[in-house]
């Protein structure tokens, strides 16, 4: 079977991650990873297994074995990576979000288009198997024309300052996957959000400008509802559900646990506490997302999720800022008018 060769700018956790993926995968080879910071790789066994380490990643772009790259960088990278690898004539996959500005997303999107390669965004809850499965019930219309859809997304603990500091805050760095998953599930745009924000949990959010609680509605173009919760501290464990709600029914996806296993007593009934994190959660979302990207690419399939939807997701999370900043309800179309504002 043919397999799509890649290369990886990027030694980090999340860049580990694909790679090992891409190892274990029958529709990919990974040919080289970049990183400045190469000693990232220490103590892993990927060193001895990658033919090509590096701390120059224009070699990647240079060499004509690499199909495809995989952008895993620092998120003040990814515009110029982008910009390289298409020129390049290389497919991209790119880690969430595209940038932190409107204005230089467009414009990186903007060479993609022109060099006709194929550009994937990394929300891989899309390729989350009960997620998936929710999306196609509601497109198969079993539970009607959707009134109201609920995420809840909190994560365990939260992370340390040195991450706050440039994560860009919570709206782009964790929200911005529930904006993708609440577009991805209705099917329709938002028209407006409008978003409640507070500080409850950690005292190094409010120090780097940031939040750690939310609650954030948003509007479709339809006239139907959406509600996103989140938070930065869930005491028992990574809290992940979905609830789309119709004129037919309602469709619901639990936590993954880590087992199904309850009892029952007469004092109690007890089962088990959710997956502790992402890696855990998503792991095979992460594995699947790797693999249709590469079929995309050798089948000339169409991609999942692509450049729109990584641009939409951060037009959101810079509404959901705006609104929390200004305290009020803010329309979609005032992004497009403030394209240069930064997160």
């Amino acid at each position: 079977m043919k397999k799509l060769k890649i290369g990886i700018i990027g030694a980090g956790r999340i860049g580990q991650l694909h790679a090992r993926n891409a190892i274990n995968s029958n529709r990919v080879e990974l040919i080289a990873i970049s990183d400045i910071y190469i000693e990232n790789l220490e103590g892993t066994t990927l060193a001895h297994e990658v033919p090509i380490i590096t701390t120059n990643s224009e070699g990647i772009f240079a060499d004509p074995e690499i199909d495809a790259v995989f952008i895993c960088s620092s998120t003040d990278t990814h515009v110029d990576f982008i910009k390289k690898a298409a020129n390049a004539g290389k497919h991209i996959f790119c880690e969430k979000p595209i940038s932190m500005n409107i204005q230089e997303t467009h414009s990186a999107l903007e060479v993609v288009k022109k060099a006709g390669v194929k550009f994937q965004i990394g929300f891989n809850r899309r390729y989350d198997k009960h997620f998936r499965k929710a999306y196609e019930s509601v497109r198969a219309g079993k539970v009607g024309t959707p009134h109201i859809i609920k995420i809840t997304s909190r994560d365990p603990e939260a992370p340390p300052e040195s991450y706050i500091k440039k994560s860009g805050g919570m709206f782009m760095d964790m929200t911005i996957h529930d904006f993708d998953m609440i577009r991805y599930l209705s099917g329709q745009e938002v028209e407006e959000i409008s978003v409640k924000a507070a500080n409850l949990i950690d005292d190094s959010f409010l120090r780097n400008d940031d939040v750690d609680t939310a609650i954030i509605t948003v509007t479709f173009e339809d006239g139907s509802l959406g509600v996103i919760d989140n938070s930065r501290q869930a005491v028992y464990g990574y809290d992940q559900r979905i609830e789309v709600f119709g004129n037919k029914g309602l469709v619901t996806v639990e936590n993954e646990k880590q087992t199904n296993i309850q009892i029952s007593t007469k004092e109690q009934v007890a089962s088990e506490l959710p997956k502790y994190f992402f890696l855990e959660r998503y792991m095979d979302a992460y594995v699947d997302e790797v693999n249709e990207f590469a079929s995309s690419i050798l089948d000339n399939t169409e991609l999942l999720c692509g450049a729109d939807d990584g641009l939409k997701a951060e037009a959101l999370a810079l509404a959901a800022k705006i609104s929390a900043n200004e305290n009020r309800t803010v329309k979609l179309s005032e992004i497009n008018l403030n394209s240069s504002v930064k997160v």
